[in-house]
């Protein structure tokens, strides 16, 4: 996700809306048809079992413009006034927390470079001031740490990436010219995949013991590139690679440590319309959702929250009604607890943009949400109680909460073929089919 370019002020952290202050212990779901190793815990905000907020920079839009984009009109979580910056829900890019070691498109090493080479003590410590500077404590809200130069496996580095690597190698054979080129990579992998941890491991504990109600998580994690590269890809399943599901298992301290998960869901153009998108997207969430059943942070299992665009990747062009589908749509229908709208400066540039974005969000956005978020609602209340998170039975059936939303309040289209498309992902507390028993406290 390439930083926003925005002014002086911006702290580089994106917040939702002060109505987040009414977050509670947001837990998400586990994987559909499987038994949770971490159990299920409440929603993001109480009684709305799928939350849509808003991690765009579009305050100028009003300030500038007088343009008011209207929302929470819509039931999307913002910041106070839109700004980029708040208590809510806050993104934390590079160079705004700590010393992130990485490599400039220059080649430059700053920070040390690689995590090897990286000043961990005096990184936790500007860390810790960072976090208590502008962080409030006792806020509810996400804390999302956006460092995506490199990986923390050394296998997940490549590409672009692959510079880590190399530098690695160099590294040790300035340390140990007397070794083969065999024993310089294995001792490189091993201690970048050691340093590798203890950044990113040390950050996400820091950030937990310091503002432990917040729901800390890494940006992009866990991933699963299921990349769609080509406009006519036959015989594609969205599947993830079993050496991915392999290498997320070995992060199992980064999930034990983190309280909440970003997958990224971004679609691009060229799988505009495209079922293919709801492939890609659905396993990415479903891996996230693996990951956090697998190992919970504590005795539930954390939300997953999928990073989603209101546009095509690198592009400014809107996702229609089926797009929007595919991406949120999705990710509702498998069981995550929500997703985060992220955006770029570009969206706000100019009056022009501004009126385009506001009737985008008037008479295709906001509508979807507010139907998607209907349906999720009462299937929630009518299948699961008000007790749980509605689930795909089977994760590939494409089955989705939006067609059986009714547009009375506590009503639900079709309940007999709700409950054979759909299973409830009871809360913590909560138990049985229809999560219906509420479990007695010893």
């Amino acid at each position: 996700m390439p930083r926003p370019p925005i002014l002086d002020q911006r702290i580089a952290m994106s917040t939702a809306s002060l109505c987040a202050l009414l977050i509670l212990a947001l837990l998400g779901p586990t994987v559909p048809g499987q038994h949770p190793e971490g159990l299920p815990a409440g929603p993001l905000l109480k009684g709305r079992p799928f939350t849509v907020v808003w991690n765009m920079p579009t305050a100028y839009c009003k300030e500038r413009y007088g343009i008011d984009l209207d929302l929470s009109d819509f039931d999307i979580i913002q910041n106070h006034h839109e700004k980029f910056l708040g208590q809510n829900m806050t993104i934390f890019y590079r160079n705004k927390l700590g010393l992130y070691p990485y490599l400039s498109k220059g080649g430059s090493e700053v920070n040390g470079g690689i995590p090897q080479r990286g000043f961990l003590k005096r990184h936790l410590a500007k860390a810790k001031w960072q976090i208590e500077a502008l962080l409030r404590p006792l806020f509810h809200g996400l804390a999302v740490i956006d460092w995506e130069d490199w990986r923390p496996l050394w296998a997940q580095n490549f590409g672009k990436k692959r510079k880590y690597q190399r530098l690695s190698k160099e590294l040790v054979r300035e340390e140990h010219p007397e070794l083969p080129s065999e024993e310089v990579d294995r001792l490189a992998r091993k201690e970048f995949n050691k340093a590798a941890r203890e950044f990113l491991f040390s950050t996400l504990q820091l950030g937990v013991q310091l503002r432990p109600t917040r729901r800390w998580g890494f940006y992009g994690l866990p991933s699963c590139p299921n990349y769609h590269k080509v406009r006519h890809f036959y015989n594609y399943t969205g599947h993830c690679h079993p050496k991915t599901t392999e290498r997320n298992d070995r992060l199992d301290w980064l999930w034990s440590q983190s309280t909440a998960l970003y997958p990224s869901i971004y679609l691009p153009q060229h799988l505009a319309g495209s079922s293919d998108a709801a492939l890609m997207v659905r396993f990415r969430v479903l891996e996230a959702l693996r990951v956090a059943s697998k190992y919970p942070s504590s005795v539930t299992a954390p939300p997953v929250l999928p990073y989603a665009r209101v546009a095509f990747a690198h592009t400014l062009r809107f996702l229609d009604k089926k797009d929007l589908e595919h991406t949120l749509g999705e990710s509702a229908a498998v069981g995550a607890a929500g997703v985060v709208l992220w955006g770029e400066l570009q969206f706000a540039k100019s009056k022009h943009q501004c009126k385009i974005l506001k009737d985008y969000i008037s008479s295709v956005l906001g509508n979807y949400i507010q139907k998607l978020k209907r349906g999720v609602q009462q299937c929630s209340l009518g299948l699961c109680s008000g007790n749980g998170r509605c689930a795909r039975r089977n994760p590939d059936s494409g089955h989705t909460l939006l067609s059986f939303s009714s547009p009375e309040p506590h009503r639900t289209r079709g309940s007999a073929q709700l409950h054979s498309a759909f299973h409830c992902l009871c809360y913590q507390g909560w138990t049985g089919e229809l999560c219906q028993d509420r479990i007695l406290q010893k």
